[in-house]
């Protein structure tokens, strides 16, 4: 099947992309054969060009509610993914600038209690808690007394949140980038997960100008 043969694919996968409504319904021979048209292959085009751009699911919905008449609603999911990609870049922004103003942990905030490590930051000490408890700060506890100590990654991650959290941020955002902090074992080897960060929303944001492309492609020709 040439439709098949543009993308590398199998001819069931074609008709699995039918049957979810990714393609327009096909015309059936005498014989029960599905007959594919230039629709349907500018149709896969857009598909295929729209999965990278806004993942599969989202390609799926844009794709099925094209297929179904309701363009409006196909281009509202395309406005809800760039809608997304923008707030990954403010995201990425915030990230960068809150790394960009942290210094270096100051010596007498090495290994320190909640209430000092509270007065110093302007926090107050059940703020702290929380944050804990939300994942973003994990102190240990002393062996004698069970109260908690900050060691210097402790206030490096406490510093970060607190920046994040002054930017608007929920704890639900800050607690997977403070996750990374930790992985990369602190703010210097991040700068690389930061450059792949911003690679993966230039090449995100480039499929979209191709998936654009293509799907008003295939709108066009649908209104032949």
């Amino acid at each position: 099947m040439d439709l098949a043969r543009e993308h590398g694919l199998s001819t069931q996968a074609v008709r699995n992309y039918e049957d979810a409504g990714v393609l327009p319904a096909a015309d059936r021979t005498v014989h029960g054969y599905r007959t594919y048209t230039p629709l349907h292959a500018q149709a896969l085009r857009a598909f295929v060009a729209l999965v990278p751009a806004h993942g599969h699911r989202t390609a799926t919905s844009i794709m099925r509610a094209v297929n179904e008449g309701a363009t409006e609603e196909a281009l509202r999911f395309v406005d809800e993914s760039h809608g997304q990609l923008l707030d990954d870049r403010r995201t990425l922004q915030a990230v960068e600038a809150a790394l960009g103003d942290l210094a270096p942990v100051p010596q007498e905030l090495g290994d320190t209690f909640i209430g000092p490590l509270a007065r110093r930051l302007g926090l107050r000490p059940a703020t702290l808690r929380k944050w804990e408890e939300a994942g973003l700060v994990r102190p240990s506890r002393d062996p004698r007394t069970g109260y908690r100590v900050y060691d210097a990654a402790d206030v490096r991650d406490v510093r970060l949140a607190h920046q994040l959290r002054r930017g608007g941020y929920l704890l639900e955002q800050i607690a997977p980038l403070i996750a990374q902090v930790r992985a990369a074992g602190g703010v210097g080897p991040l700068e690389s997960t930061l450059r792949d960060w911003q690679a993966r929303l230039s090449a995100r944001g480039r499929a979209m100008l191709k998936g654009a492309a293509e799907l008003d492609a295939y709108l066009a020709a649908r209104d032949l």
